[in-house]
């Protein structure tokens, strides 16, 4: 097209920035947002805004929180024994729409921003196991040892999600059935 509508071109490459959104994609997004329902693309603009502006990352433990503490880590009810690592906060909307885990949890992220010392401090508050819940690699495999290693002198059970959860799949790719029998059936590092 010759004559470019800059407005729509600039809602078409913001949306094609996304994960797992396309240039046709992006571009029939766009046009339903613009040309066909005018009030749901103000309530996406809406809910991302208060999205952005509300949500942090949890002081305690990593992950996604509209508070210091997330919802899992204010829960009392909670089994602080046991202490699962994740790689990034959005594993654990996966773990928890599972239904399959009662205890806390630990964001990863990477070994090059592993802050060990709020790691030790969890597991100086009463942490009994702790559950490796990486999509499995060679790369987490390393993670793992490294973590071990750096908890040593604890005396805790290492265990790491079962079988159920494919080599190099990410965790949000993984269907319920799988991932809650991976939990339920995770095996000792």
């Amino acid at each position: 097209m010759k004559n470019k509508i800059e407005s729509f071109e600039n809602l078409v490459s913001a949306l094609e920035s996304l994960p797992a959104i396309g240039k046709k994609s992006a571009q029939r997004i766009a046009y339903y947002m613009t040309m066909e329902d005018h009030f749901a693309a103000m309530k996406i603009a809406h809910a991302i805004e208060k999205a952005v502006q509300k949500i942090q990352k949890c002081e305690r433990c990593g992950a996604m929180s509209e508070d210091e503490l997330c919802p899992v880590c204010a829960d009392m009810t909670r089994d602080h024994s046991k202490l699962c690592i994740v790689e990034h906060a959005k594993d654990i909307l996966q773990i928890e729409s599972s239904g399959d885990f009662d205890g806390t949890y630990f964001v990863m992220e990477s070994v090059d921003h592993l802050d060990s010392s709020k790691l030790i401090d969890r597991i100086e508050e009463g942490v009994e196991e702790v559950i490796f819940a990486f999509t499995p690699s060679i790369a987490t495999d390393a993670m793992i040892l490294f973590i071990e290693d750096k908890l040593k002198d604890y005396d805790l059970v290492f265990t790491k999600i079962a079988q159920g959860v494919p080599t190099g799949v990410s965790l949000e790719n993984i269907d319920m059935l799988s991932l809650s029998r991976a939990i339920q059936d995770r095996v000792k590092v």
